[in-house]
């Protein structure tokens, strides 16, 4: 199982999205481990996005995404950041596909809706910069069997 992580940006949230968008990933099969709204501060929105500290887009994303709330996730499944990825579709609203997050719910190519990690090695830094230690959880879920076939012994 892997575990991932997802930003529903300040347009989802404004949008009134956010159930729509989680229902997404709970539907695909998706276990949500660790969920809150937040107000990301500046200080954290520099460490999350400072690999684009050079590029010129990143004063306006560092000022949309501590603009308004967000509701930050840990997700976790097979191959969860593949999934999340392909969930959530193009970047650009206006060339994602429909049936994506992106392509159903955005036409913008400058809010797009939601972050999710592009690699595990991601996915652990951003977990560890949004939830404490504790926060993101282990549980079993009763569905699971139906979620993943584990006939031969192991989740497939």
């Amino acid at each position: 199982m892997e575990t991932t992580f997802i930003i529903l940006k300040p347009d989802a949230v404004q949008r009134g999205l956010s159930g729509a968008i989680i229902s997404r990933f709970e539907q695909k099969g998706l276990q949500i481990v660790a969920m809150k709204l937040m107000k990301i501060s500046p200080e954290l929105a520099a460490e999350h996005y400072k690999d684009h500290a050079a590029k010129g887009f990143y004063a306006g994303l560092v000022r949309f995404m501590t603009s308004e709330p967000v509701v930050v996730m840990a997700l976790r499944g097979i191959d969860a950041i593949t999934v999340c990825r392909n969930l959530m579709g193009a970047t650009f609203g206006s060339k994602a596909a429909a049936g994506t997050i992106r392509g159903d719910f955005g036409i913008s190519n400058s809010f797009n809706l939601v972050h999710g990690s592009d690699s595990p090695e991601a996915a652990v830094r951003e977990l560890g910069l949004f939830f404490k230690a504790g926060e993101v959880l282990d549980y079993k879920r009763a569905g699971d069997c139906w979620v993943y076939d584990t006939s031969g012994g192991k989740a497939e």
